[in-house]
Order: structure tokens, then C-alpha cells, then sequence
């Protein structure tokens, strides 16, 4: 299969002609990095007519990423990110994420591609050097200004390729990449696009037909799998259980099995028994706690669920079948409220049933249901978690407003009276952004050093300082003036049903960006 273009001799699309500079690295590389930059050589060997590679700089599970120097015609030297895709990725995947960054990249913080090799099995996508920060490393130092920004940049890539019928699937903050000095953006990484129904870019129409044919997928639990017996997240706390129904249509003589399911069930609606069952044996676990052996029976549906977890929308968790560009607007919400809330990553989850739950404990279950109902699908949780107030959970995690913990030492003269409290899940992650867990996981106790009478006085003036230094510094940055605005398109980002949360350009309409 050919792709297109092609550079085998050292000439670009705009015909500028370029040659490597084969001097000596003068930076030291792992070794480990040296072998791999080695076999990339062998590998595509005209690479080495063009470019000196220097480093590399990412990997995933689909690809590789160095960083490539070149000199141009001119005399000056250029920087590249290539891309070397695994040589098992399908054709038809590689073909299509060329073509959405020849057709979509370039223009409105979308990366192009500018060159692209192929040797046999091997390719390698050229594209544009950006010098970028990772958001984990400067969270906590971003001020509100440059979050309302990042976001608009961010809404204004996804309304571009959705103009084109590009679902990007794996919306999250390291394929957007972001330099702070310069304030450039560039959406990356189109591996997992997928195309709508009326998508431009025809090779994503073939990728969307493949997307139905069932695979396993690798580090995830299914949606009808067990929970870790040693699991120690809160969620897991909330079960269910399945149902060996005997020959009778009467639920309250079935025997019960002791194995633990997840904290919510799903099905669907409209699914059908793939093969003859026992007379008799009828299904009563619709809206309920249980899954009966009957639904057990039927045949898994396929559907898209391709993307990162903790950013995946609530139709994607479900295996809704029809998913749309609405799910890249889920994910930007999803970043908006780490953003707002200073805690990356916000949902950490271990599979499909944990995820949900997190997203109830935010959304509130009640809604969540509701939601799930629209697009044929039938949820149930047994315990009911009411919809938390983005404003106070954002504002309680930045530490502007009191936490439950701080009862015990309230600051300032704060009453210790708990509607003063917000109440936060115990399920919310609390963790601080560069720490990567959250409180519960640290020692399973989330109490503070305050408890203890020894601690308290010095822990109390230690407390007093810090939160004072905070305040200053949260002032500085703008924290203390969030309007309304900031959390009321947050609410419409993370609206749980896909038919009425807000589109990318309709968000960029909203009167958040009315100065932009």
C-alpha cells in the first residue's frame, strides 16, 4: 500500500531539499535509547540521508517518538518529531493518520505532518518540533488565565477536526501539547481517530468497520469482570452480586453465588439471548442489583472503546454503539477540571466499573442513570450518590475552602459547625498534583499529623503559615476571582448525556471566551 507523500531521497512537500549532519552526538543518550535509535536506522535506512537523530522522547504502545535534527537549504538547522508507528498496526490505521494530518493538521493548534518515510513494514510520520511543558510538572503553578486559555485553544483544535468528521478518541493533555513561554498548542497523536458517519477523511470510514470486530484488550478488565479481591478503593465497596436462577420465575427462591461484581451493572436494553435457555429460566434482574445467568448468557456487544483511561466518557464506559465527537468534548472536560480543581490525573481508575462510579461520585448516580437510559442502556447503583457542586469540590480540593479534615483545627476562627464543610467523596482524589496518589492510597488513613496532641500546636502554626503563603500566591495567579462562568461550562462539558452536552463551537460561543 502506498502512502503518500513520501520522502525517500531527503525532499519535503514544500520542496525545500535538506541533508543530515552526521557530526558526533555531543549530548550523552542511554544506552538503552542508543540501541533503539540504531535499530530505527537499519530499520529506515534513508532516514539517515536527512535527519541526525538525537534523543528519544516518548513512547507508547502504537509508537515511538525521537527528536531529529536537520539542516536546510538555507544553512539553518530545524528540529523534528518522528514518529515511528509499530510495524504491526494495521494498513489502513496508519494510512488514516497520515491522511488526518495531511487533510486537518497545520491550521487552528492541530500538528501537521510534513514528511513521511516507509521501508517495507517500517514507517516513520515527520513532523514539526514544539518545545512543550508537561502539565503534571506545572499545574500547580498555572495561573487561571492561562488554564481559560489552554482550554480555548483546546475547543477551538476540537472544533476543526470535528469539522472534518474526525473523532479524536484520545483527548488528554499529553497529545495537547503546550509551551508556557511561547503560548503554543498542538493537538497530536491521531492513532486512535476515528471518523462520523459523514467524516471527510474516507480512510477512517474503514477504520470505523473495524473498530466492530472484537478484540481483548490488554491492562483493562472488562465491564463484566470481577473486582480484585485486594482491591482497596472505596468504590469497591459498593457491590453487587450474580444470580443463579433454578427452574422457577419466582426472584425470591434463586440462589445467590458469593462472587464479587463491580459497583454498578450495565446492560443494554436491546440485547437479545444468543442461544436456546431451559423453559422456565426467565430473566428478572432488569433494574436490579443482580445479573442473572441469562443475561450472562448473551453475547458480549462490541463497541469503540479505544482512549486513555480516566478520560473516557460515560457512552464510551457503557459500549454505547453509536459515539460520536461528542466523547473528545467529555475528555476536555475531564481536563478542565483537573485544571480547575489543581489535581492531575482526577479519575484513576482500575477498569470500566470503577470509572463509572468515580463519574457518579462527581455527577451524582441519580443523573448518571438517567443519562445512560437516553442512549439505551440500563444502570443500576445500589447505593445513591448525590451530584457534588463543581465550584465547591473544585474550590475544596485548591484548598480555598475548609475540608472535612480541617475539623479538626479549624483556621481563622472557621465554625466547625459541618454544613461549613462541603462534603467531599471518599472516593474524590485528594492527592497533591505532582504526588501521583491519592491520600487513601498512601497508608489507607487520611488523618493528618493535627490528630495527634503532641503535633498540634506546631502543626497548627505550620498550617496557619502555609495557608496564609497559599492565599497570597492563589491571589496572585487569579484562583480567587473564578467566575461562574469558568464552572458553569465545566457543568456543560461534563454533561453525562451525549445528545445535549455542549459541542466544541458551541463552547467556544460561550461568554467564558466572550473577550477571545
Amino acid at each position: 500500500m502506498e502512502l503518500s507523500p513520501v520522502c525517500t531521497e531527503g525532499i519535503s512537500t514544500d520542496g525545500c531539499i535538506i541533508k543530515s549532519d552526521r557530526a558526533p552526538r555531543k549530548s550523552k543518550v542511554p544506552r538503552d535509547v542508543e540501541v533503539d535509535i540504531e535499530f530505527l536506522h537499519k530499520a529506515v535506512p534513508q532516514l539517515a540521508k536527512v535527519f541526525r537523530i538525537v534523543d528519544k522522547i516518548g513512547e507508547g504502545t502504537f509508537s515511538s517518538v525521537y527528536l531529529g535534527e536537520a539542516q536546510m537549504r538555507d544553512g539553518s538547522r530545524e528540529r523534528f518529531a518522528l514518529k515511528h508507528l509499530i510495524p504491526t498496526s494495521h494498513p489502513t490505521r496508519i494510512a488514516a493518520e497520515l491522511q488526518c494530518l495531511t487533510v486537518a493538521g497545520g491550521r487552528e493548534n492541530v500538528m501537521g505532518a510534513t514528511y513521511c518515510f516507509r521501508k517495507e513494514d517500517h514507517v516513520v510520520i515527520v513532523m514539526p518540533y514544539m518545545e512543550h511543558q508537561a502539565i503534571v510538572d506545572i499545574i500547580s503553578s498555572l495561573t487561571f488565565e492561562e488554564v481559560r486559555l489552554y482550554i480555548y485553544h483546546l475547543l477551538k483544535s476540537l472544533k476543526h477536526i470535528h469539522q472534518f468528521g474526525i473523532i479524536h478518541r484520545d483527548i488528554k493533555p499529553n497529545n495537547f501539547l503546550y509551551n508556557r513561554n511561547s503560548k503554543m498548542y498542538a493537538l497530536v497523536d491521531f492513532g486512535l481517530a476515528q471518523g462520523t458517519a459523514d467524516t471527510q477523511i474516507e480512510l477512517l470510514k474503514d477504520l470505523t468497520r473495524l473498530s466492530k470486530v472484537p478484540r481483548p484488550v490488554f491492562g483493562e478488565k472488562n465491564l463484566n469482570s470481577c473486582l480484585p479481591a485486594s482491591s482497596t478503593t472505596k468504590q469497591a465497596a459498593i457491590m453487587t452480586e450474580l444470580v443463579k436462577p433454578i427452574k422457577t420465575e419466582d426472584p425470591a427462591s434463586r440462589r445467590y453465588s458469593s462472587a464479587s461484581r463491580g459497583p454498578v451493572a450495565v446492560r443494554s436494553q436491546s440485547q437479545k439471548p444468543q442461544r436456546i435457555l431451559q423453559q422456565g429460566l426467565t430473566c428478572n434482574c432488569y433494574m436490579t442489583d443482580r445479573v442473572c445467568n441469562v443475561c450472562l448468557s448473551r453475547k458480549q456487544q462490541v463497541a469503540p472503546r479505544a482512549g486513555t483511561p480516566g478520560f473516557r466518557a460515560p457512552e464510551v464506559l457503557t459500549k454505547c454503539p453509536n459515539q460520536g465527537t461528542a466523547i473528545d468534548v467529555w475528555s476536555a472536560g475531564v481536563i478542565l477540571l483537573s485544571l480547575l480543581s489543581g489535581r492531575y490525573p482526577f479519575f484513576k481508575a482500575s477498569d470500566d466499573l470503577i470509572a463509572l462510579t468515580q463519574i457518579m461520585t462527581i455527577r451524582g448516580s441519580r443523573e448518571t442513570i438517567q443519562a445512560a437510559k437516553s442512549f439505551g442502556k440500563a444502570l443500576v447503583c445500589c447505593r445513591e450518590l448525590p451530584r457534588q457542586d463543581l465550584r465547591t469540590l473544585c474550590e475544596t480540593l485548591r484548598g480555598r475552602r475548609p475540608s472535612p479534615d480541617d475539623e479538626v483545627t479549624p483556621l481563622h476562627g472557621a465554625s466547625k459547625d459541618s454544613a461549613q464543610h462541603p462534603k467531599i467523596p471518599d472516593d474524590t482524589p485528594t492527592h497533591r498534583p505532582t504526588d501521583g496518589i491519592s491520600k487513601q492510597h498512601e497508608g489507607g488513613v487520611g488523618q493528618t499529623l493535627s490528630n495527634h496532641p503532641e503535633n498540634s500546636s506546631s502543626k497548627d502554626a505550620s498550617t496557619r503559615l502555609d495557608k496564609q503563603t497559599s492565599e497570597v500566591e492563589s491571589s496572585e495567579r487569579g484562583w480567587d476571582r473564578v467566575p461562574d462562568e469558568a464552572y458553569n461550562l465545566l457543568d456543560r462539558l461534563l454533561d453525562l448525556n451525549p445528545a445535549t452536552r455542549i459541542t466544541a463551537a458551541q463552547a467556544l460561543q460561550h461568554s467564558l471566551f466572550k473577550d477571545l
